[in-house]
């Protein structure tokens, strides 16, 4: 309670503080602008009159000029008298006297004044005082942790019966991290988050946005995920296959050697999940398929086959036809596509109390596909609860996404 009081405590400081520069910022710069306005107007309207002003005063010097020298000419000395004259009546028939510049009428001229609202104020008032809440409960909480190899399956439910979510927001950082960062955004209430390191603490924390609404509600409880197990990888160097930098997914590129592609431990274990997607590669969404074509699991990597049809060996071709210890089954998936995604379950049978010391030992394996699955009984000869995976194929562009 300590610790989300005082981070909201923080919240609200920081977001304040930021409108309160951003007001005062949009307020300076909106007094500039007016004042700009003035200036313009100003020297708009006050350059004719000050034109009409220079004309007035001109022809009222000139004038005067002219009167002056006209009382000269007349109290001026007899023999000059006549020449005064002369240049006197001279000026006066090319000065028009009578005659000034039209002055604009006091309609014209415009008078300033700032016209403010004071309604600007109540509106201001009302929007800041509905701003902002404080929410003691958000609608949806984290619910579950899911180990698997290099990732965490998050779940979430909603607990505010009231809200009508429309998406959900899930966010994560490392323990040394300061910083949250999005890692999912949708509908649905689980996600599995890849690329976790094993035996690292994670802090996730979630959030939603209301039917309809913009904003997002406030976060989760963070809590602290984990995992222990080690992360799927592909074996590199094999000739044939690139991989990814986190060698967790493989591409068949246009090289013709072939073979199959193992795991590079075997780090599948009995009662996990393991699934395979394929996803697009470039232009080409999957490759050419060839009835060697195969996902699946084994008990132990075998050099010289081309496929995982093979003893020991589990696995669904692209047609979707599921082969156990080399032979087909009756049962059929559906073929493999681009974006299909193949998931292998299996749990521990054993027949007999010596099954632990080389006797028979039975998997019962669960294989699902596009909303398809079978379930079977796959019996070995000896004890085995890790198993490696492997993929092969006979075309290039299949990408396949291991986790």
């Amino acid at each position: 309670i300590r610790e989300s009081a005082t981070l909201t405590r923080d919240v609200l400081e920081h977001h304040f503080n930021d409108l309160k520069g951003t007001l005062k910022k949009l307020l300076d710069e909106r007094l500039a602008s007016l004042l700009q306005e003035v200036d313009a107007i100003e020297q708009e309207s006050i350059k004719p009159l000050d034109e009409c002003q220079k004309l007035i005063e001109h022809g009222v010097s000139t004038a005067d000029d002219l009167l002056r020298e006209g009382e000269s000419a007349v109290h001026g000395d007899v023999g000059q008298q006549n020449e005064k004259l002369c240049s006197f009546t001279k000026k006066a028939l090319h000065i028009q006297l009578d005659s000034l510049p039209e002055v604009p009428s006091l309609v014209d001229v415009p008078c300033l004044s700032a016209q403010l609202d004071d309604c600007l104020l109540t509106i201001l008032k009302n929007q800041i005082f509905r701003h902002g809440t404080v929410a003691s409960r958000p609608p949806v909480q984290l619910e579950e942790f899911v180990e698997k190899p290099g990732g965490i399956l998050v779940r979430w439910c909603k607990v505010d019966d009231d809200f009508i979510p429309q998406d959900y927001r899930l966010q994560y950082r490392k323990s040394t991290a300061s910083h949250f960062e999005d890692v999912y955004v949708g509908s649905e209430t689980e996600f599995m988050v890849l690329h976790i390191d094993p035996n690292v603490d994670y802090q996730f924390r979630v959030c939603a946005r209301g039917d309809g609404r913009q904003e997002w509600s406030p976060w989760s409880v963070p809590q602290i995920g984990c995992t222990t197990l080690v992360p799927h990888e592909w074996t590199a160097g094999l000739e044939g296959y690139s991989l990814s930098s986190r060698r967790n997914i493989a591409l068949r590129n246009d090289s013709q050697s072939c073979g199959v592609l193992y795991s590079k431990a075997p780090t599948y274990f009995c009662g996990q999940t393991l699934t395979f997607r394929q996803v697009l590669s470039g232009i080409e969404t999957v490759g050419q398929p060839d009835r060697r074509d195969s996902l699946g699991v084994c008990v132990e990597q075998q050099n010289g086959y081309d496929s995982l049809q093979r003893d020991k060996a589990v696995c669904v071709s692209t047609n979707g036809a599921v082969f156990v210890n080399g032979k087909e089954m009756t049962n059929q998936l559906p073929a493999v596509t681009s974006g299909s995604t193949v998931t292998f379950d299996m749990e521990v049978v054993q027949l007999g109390p010596s099954s632990n010391e080389g006797g028979n030992f039975k998997l019962r394996v669960t294989i699902s596909s596009n909303n398809r699955e079978v379930v079977f009984d796959w019996v070995l000869d000896q004890c085995c609860v890790s198993l490696y995976f492997g993929c092969s194929f006979s075309y290039p562009g299949w990408k396949v996404l291991v986790f």
